[in-house]
């Protein structure tokens, strides 16, 4: 047993305690969040500080987890911590299914009823949220967001800091650039360029 500081007190920073308490791994979990002490608590969890100052406790805790949902602005704490890839678990909630063939890098969290299937390989700080399914040989690169109850078919390829909106679904062979928006529900059947936004059914840029 050991201690998680997770950056972030904000609701996806809620999420990632609760599941991790549910692996019973940690022992002890807190937050850091820039509204301490206006916020002291996170649901059950204490805000011991704000995240400048997450320096001063990294030694207190082996393990460390990003609460942000904004992709480039967990990708940039990610990127400028000093502690090295061993501090940052990947978090996986017990009803979640993913296949002993996939990959998943440091730092992703992947939530209840989440499908990760066979050859996918998820890079770092990626979130695969609730009920959301990444299927065969999909390549996912850092700081990708794959929202509740979205699908991604075999062999999708989806660039850094992505995000693939609540229920939408993204055709089999497609390739997403990086820095993308898939607005909620969207049908995602051709590729799509870097820095696009794209919504509707079939989805088209915004």
């Amino acid at each position: 047993m050991s201690g998680l500081l997770i950056i972030g007190a904000g609701g996806h920073g809620k999420v990632i305690a609760d599941t991790a308490e549910l692996t019973n791994y940690w022992s002890l979990i807190v937050f850091l969040d820039d509204q301490y002490p206006a916020i002291l608590k996170n649901a059950k969890w204490n805000v011991i500080d704000v995240i400048k100052r997450q320096e001063k406790h990294m030694n207190d805790f082996s393990n460390i987890a990003f609460g942000i949902g904004d992709n480039k602005s967990r990708l940039e704490l990610y990127a400028t911590s000093t502690n090295g890839v061993n501090r940052f678990p990947t978090i996986i909630h017990p009803n979640a299914t993913i296949s002993s063939y996939a990959d998943i890098g440091p730092g992703t969290v992947i939530f209840t009823n989440a499908v990760v299937n066979i050859g996918a390989k998820i890079s770092d700080v990626c979130i695969i949220n609730t009920g959301a399914t990444v299927d065969h040989d999909c390549v996912l690169d850092k700081g990708v967001h794959v929202s509740p109850g979205a699908h991604l078919g075999g062999g999708v390829v989806v660039g850094e800091c992505s995000w693939v909106g609540v229920g939408a679904s993204v055709k089999h062979g497609v390739k997403i650039g990086k820095n993308v928006i898939v607005g909620a529900g969207a049908a995602v059947v051709s590729d799509v360029p870097d820095n696009a936004t794209v919504v509707g059914v079939p989805a088209k840029p915004l």
